[in-house]
């Protein structure tokens, strides 16, 4: 049985055509009548497929490819085998993801789940809701009073839209999504299973009557152009409101507390942990499970590497990791202080046999 597809099989195309569109250059002109009918990794590229090569770690795969053409940089091109044409570009896999985005564009952005054109018969509309012409609305999903959606956005099956919950245009609510308390501007695209303005987590902790819960008053606000991710959590505000600035890429399982401001740009990789009131500003890169501690800054352009534990504001600019993290300038010197100790005493026999 042929191996299905859920995308769209490209069109083929010839290597002087694909050299024209990814602005490479084809070394061999003579193989410019080659066919190419997909892309894919070196390892499993065949000869109609294109693949890319930019990474020394690949290198052994390169010299086993099967592939029929590859995209490469001039610094590499020597190591590409004799019978795979070379397409020379400066900036290899910018020019795999350029000719990936024109011939997979429907991967870019969810469409129905379901092949749905218009409203389904089995959504929940409120009267009082107003969506623009172009709206799709899969089955099961509930749209709740006085909803405003603009034209050509996507609501997923069974997503749930509260009250006052405003949507601009060109968006996409993926599957079992939730939004209440909550402005989203044009062309976000929110994956399957989000929970977005949901209260925050305050509390009045310990008190004589138990924990006290405080009222969570706020909003979330989400600017243009933002992604976030598959189960991701958006807390809104308590008093200001949760903002996720324009432009900004929040990958899955992201937690992100009541108050935080998220400046534009900014990317946070999986599983990151965004403690309540604390302000990221523009440009700033957080790796997978970083934690930040509330009330904090982290500065414009600041990079956290994975798996930090953040408790001290960041300068702008700033390279920090670690736990606690540190400027990793320091966190390294002291990893490597550490691990010479360690071979230290392991190399004095006077340490053997003591408590």
């Amino acid at each position: 049985m042929a191996q299905p597809t859920f995308f769209t099989k490209p069109p083929a195309s010839t290597l002087a055509d694909i050299a024209t569109l990814t602005k490479a250059q084809l070394v061999d002109p003579a193989r410019g009548g080659h066919i190419i009918t997909g892309l894919a990794s070196l390892d499993e590229a065949g000869p109609m497929h294109l693949a890319f090569f930019d990474n020394l770690k690949y290198a052994d795969e390169l010299k086993a490819t099967k592939a029929g053409a590859c995209l490469v940089s001039p610094r590499f091109e020597a190591q590409v085998p004799a019978h795979v044409a070379v397409l020379r570009a400066a900036q290899p896999f910018r020019a795999f993801v350029g000719i990936a985005r024109e011939w997979h564009g429907e991967a870019l952005r969810p469409q129905s789940w379901v092949g749905n054109d218009g409203i389904a018969p089995s959504a929940i509309i409120d009267p009082s809701a107003r969506l623009e012409d172009g709206v799709i609305v899969d089955p099961l999903a509930v749209i709740g009073p006085d909803v405003e959606i603009g034209s050509g956005t996507v609501v997923g099956v069974g997503a749930v839209i509260g009250p006052g919950v405003k949507i601009g245009r060109d968006c996409n609510v993926g599957a079992r999504t939730v939004i209440q308390c909550a402005l989203i501007g044009n062309n976000v695209l929110i994956h399957p299973g989000c929970s977005i303005g949901q209260d925050g987590y305050g509390f009045i902790f310990f008190g004589p009557e138990g924990h006290l819960k405080v009222p969570q008053t706020g909003r979330v606000l989400i600017q243009n152009d933002v992604e976030v991710g598959a189960g991701t959590t958006i807390d809104r505000g308590s008093l200001r409101d949760t903002v996720i600035g324009e432009g900004t890429k929040i990958d899955n399982q992201v937690q992100i507390g009541h108050n935080v401001t998220i400046g534009r740009h900014c990317l946070l990789a999986a599983q990151i942990g965004l403690a309540g009131s604390l302000s990221i500003g523009d440009n700033v890169a957080l790796g997978a499970k970083v934690g930040i501690n509330n009330h904090l800054k982290i500065g414009d352009g600041a990079q956290v590497t994975a798996m930090s534990g953040v408790k001290d504001d960041i300068p702008p600019g700033g390279r920090w990791g670690g736990f606690f993290a540190k400027p990793t300038k320091q966190w390294f010197k002291e990893i490597i202080a550490v691990e010479r100790l360690v071979r230290d005493s392991k190399a004095d026999p006077k340490n053997e046999g003591r408590e």
